[in-house]
């Protein structure tokens, strides 16, 4: 994840995995101790070199790019979990203390981005404002620097003090992990909360949000110009800058440090695992990552890096800051981007904060002096650490008996983003399917392509057949041993879990035919293609959310091609019908893909499957609860034959709603 602490910000080893930087600048050496390790890492690289190509079509020409730009942002908030925008709700603020330094004045304050979303804060303004005078203001973004109790935002107090001190307003933000009221960041990164990417949650898309609350508190104070709002911050708060200054073009300048990389250094380099789940979107429509910066300009902006940060690797800062200097100039707004490289690691230095505030003074004051007072009141840690303003004395909440005992903060990711609500209509149900299908190929599927070609054969050896589902895929199926006596009648499409990858499943005899062709397909990730699976910080899945994937959407895609492989194969099995058959998250996988392949599946059977994709053992797809559930989407197989063995029960009420609806309830059996 990632993390430091303000002395500055020296990266933490206990925290971070010691990586290992050479001329590629990988973060730490790749996989390698499971069959799959390679496969899968070559995959993913050639997907993100291939959407980090596609930055080049943005800039085709000015014309082209703000056609799409509407399109875009729309994108961008949804692959944050904030499309349709969230009720800009009463937000509440109040003020629990003030205190009084040298030139400033701090107000301990906290707001609610949403009803029970506490962000606590410390604005720093000038002691004395003129009457009627408004100022330009900052909203700080806080990175991974954990002080306890006191939160965050105590760490990067110097910054709000040299802001006031300079005739700004400067809200420091305490982040959700790291707040008073403490939530999660790292949901998948440790906590192994997948749900996170079928609910369309990401930790992102709350600091976001939190970040343009921020702004709609801030314009409304006596001492504020509206039209001189800037961001900044560090690391996870140069993500955070790049995610607000994007969704609200209320900011008018913007200064990243540490912020961003991009797909080949993220993915290709395996940098993701040194980061957080607030670090990242779901990559949904599969963006070149330097495209979130395309909604930004022309707005003046500041790419602050360090030569040696393994985390934000100078390869990257080279690529991102030709595509920025590059975007800018389709504006004839070269001279509104600039990057800066500090000689260092993953730290705050003397040139780094002279050229941030500095970038402001002369955006919002048109001052272009060099400051030269950058260096005074730092925090600093160690055996004597030093504050200019003790921590706890920047509480918004004194005590633990003042937090509000409303606070969501620590289950936001369960209200934050909502889920579909679902009604079977009582006709016309193939328009409504097909509607619902199309929202299913707009978000969870959408890396898929519309029709799924039939798998490639790569060779037989006696039952085991090697197979191409999509170029850099290759599994394998086992051809079971069948009754010579009897004349096929269909194929039986066998997917197998990690746990069955021995022989044939227990269960099987229960869903067999004397005259079944038996096929077993281990999908990619399970048996001879399973990958190394390290928590944290779970790379393989991570880094196909990161292009617009996950691996249960390659695995849908896998039974697809196979089943439209064995469904038109010459010999035996020409023309035979197929039924998929699978337990588990296994059978939902199947499930889905008879959605999407209607024409190569004509039947499923489910053994024992989970009914939400809330549970963590469910197979996840990016947003599909924003669709719907999983005996929802079952429904979506009427009239073809589904058939559901075990587990269940009441919940799949919907699923026979909807094969009544179709005209075809005697097609879905428990």
């Amino acid at each position: 994840m990632t993390c430091f602490s303000y002395a500055g910000f020296v990266l933490t080893a206990a925290l971070l995995l010691t990586p290992t930087v050479g001329l590629a600048q990988a973060y730490g050496e790749p996989d390698r101790d499971a069959p799959g390790d390679a496969m899968i890492q070559a995959y993913l690289t050639a997907e993100a070199l291939r959407l980090d190509g596609q930055f080049d079509a943005d800039l085709e020409s000015l014309e082209h790019l703000q056609q799409r730009l509407p399109q875009y942002r729309q994108e961008y908030l949804q692959m944050l979990g904030l499309w349709p925008l969230p009720d800009r709700t009463p937000l509440q603020s109040t003020v629990t203390g003030t205190l009084d330094g040298e030139g400033y004045t701090v107000e301990l304050l906290h707001y609610q981005s949403l009803p029970g979303l506490y962000v606590t804060a410390n604005l720093y303004r000038p002691s004395e404002v003129k009457p009627g005078e408004r100022l330009p203001a900052i909203v700080y973004v806080c990175g991974h620097s954990n002080q306890g109790r006191d939160g965050n935002k105590t760490a990067y107090q110097s910054h709000g003090i040299w802001f006031a001190r300079h005739g700004y307003v400067c809200l420091v933000l305490d982040t959700v992990q790291l707040g008073e009221i403490a939530g999660i960041h790292h949901g998948t990164y440790r906590e192994q909360r997948w749900w996170w990417h079928s609910r369309g949650y990401t930790s992102a898309g709350v600091e976001c949000w939190n970040g343009v609350r921020a702004i709609d508190y801030l314009i409304n104070r006596d001492d504020v110009d509206r039209q001189r709002i800037g961001v900044t911050g560090i690391s996870g708060g140069g993500a955070a800058t790049f995610w607000i200054a994007a969704a609200d073009e209320r900011v008018a300048a913007a200064a990243a440090v540490s912020g961003m990389a991009d797909l080949e250094s993220y993915v290709g380099n395996r940098v993701i695992n040194g980061h957080c789940d607030c670090m990242f979107l779901h990559n949904t429509y599969s963006w070149p990552w330097t495209r979130i910066a395309a909604l930004i300009a022309p707005r003046p902006l500041l790419f602050v890096n360090s030569d040696a940060d393994p985390i934000f690797p100078m390869d990257a800062n080279d690529r991102i800051s030709n595509r920025l200097e590059r975007l800018y100039s389709l504006y004839g707004a070269g001279d509104q981007v600039d990057a800066v490289v500090s000689i260092g690691g993953h730290a705050y230095r003397q040139d780094i904060r002279q050229a941030t505030y500095r970038f402001f003074n002369i955006h919002f004051k048109g001052d272009p002096r060099p400051v030269t007072d950058s260096e005074r009141d730092l925090v600093t840690s160690g055996r004597n650490p030093q504050h200019p303003i003790p921590p706890e004395r920047l509480r918004v909440f004194p005590t633990d008996d003042d937090l509000p005992a409303d606070q969501l903060n620590a289950t936001i990711d369960e209200h934050f983003v909502p889920v579909a609500s679902w009604q079977v209509p009582s006709d016309g149900f193939a328009d409504w399917q097909a509607e619902q299908i199309a929202k299913l190929r707009e978000l969870p599927f959408r890396s898929l392509p519309a029709e799924i070609s039939a798998a490639n054969s790569l060779g037989r050896e006696g039952q085991v057949e090697r197979i191409e589902t999509q170029p850099g895929i290759e599994l394998e199926l086992l051809h079971a041993k069948r009754n010579p006596e009897t004349t096929a009648q269909r194929v039986l499409l066998v997917i197998r879990q990690d746990d069955e990858t021995d022989g044939e499943p227990d269960w099987l005899p229960q869903v067999t035919q004397a005259s079944d062709l038996v096929v077993m397909l281990d999908v990619r990730g399970i048996g001879n293609t399973r990958w190394t699976v390290k928590n944290p910080p779970n790379y393989v899945a991570r880094a196909h959310v990161l292009v617009g994937q996950t691996i249960d959407s390659g695995r849908v895609r896998d039974v697809a091609a196979i089943a439209a492989y064995l469904r038109s194969r010459s010999g035996s099995a020409a023309a035979l019908p197929v039924q998929v058959v699978g337990r588990g998250a296994a059978g939902v996988v199947a499930a889905y893909a008879a959605l999407l392949a209607p024409e190569a599946i004509a039947e499923v059977t489910l053994i024992d499957p989970p009914t939400t994709h809330g549970d963590t053992q469910a197979p996840q797809f990016l947003s599909i609860q924003q669709v719907g559930d999983v005996p929802e989407l079952l429904g979506l197989l009427a009239p073809r034959p589904l058939r559901i063995i075990g587990g269940a029960g009441d919940d799949l009420q919907v699923t026979a709603a909807a094969y009544q609806s179709a005209g075809a309830p005697d097609q879905f059996s428990r």
